[in-house]
């Protein structure tokens, strides 16, 4: 139990370093929040725990699998912001789009015979 608060304080550290560098210079944060960081840390982590390369080239895959369904957050997200959204009816618009697409990657994964 104690590794689990450990990997989730990093995690937790992490997104609060980007938070607070994106204050001070939103390219940097922006270029840091882009960095798989996540994945990166999921994948040393996985491999740790398990020593099995397979899961961790599932769990890349699956990672892949959903890169594309989640850019249209950041886009939309962006705009919606720009033309005078409230900050969290944007963000939920745009979760709740995404989450669709998220769904809608699974139903056709499934129907190209992808495991996900």
């Amino acid at each position: 139990m104690l590794a689990f608060f450990a990997k989730a304080g990093i995690a937790g550290l992490l997104a609060a370093a980007i938070a607070e560098i994106a204050r001070r210079n939103p390219g940097w944060g922006g270029l840091l929040a882009s960095l798989p960081l996540t994945s990166l840390m999921a994948f040393v982590i996985l491999y740790h725990d398990t020593g099995d390369a397979r899961q961790v080239a599932d769990l890349s895959t699956g990672v892949l699998w959903f890169i594309l369904p989640s850019l249209p957050l950041f886009l939309c997200l962006a705009l919606l912001l720009r033309t005078g959204w409230n900050f969290w009816a944007a963000l939920a618009l745009c979760v709740a789009a995404t989450l669709c697409l998220y769904a809608a990657t699974f139903w056709i994964a499934a129907r190209l015979g992808v495991k996900l």
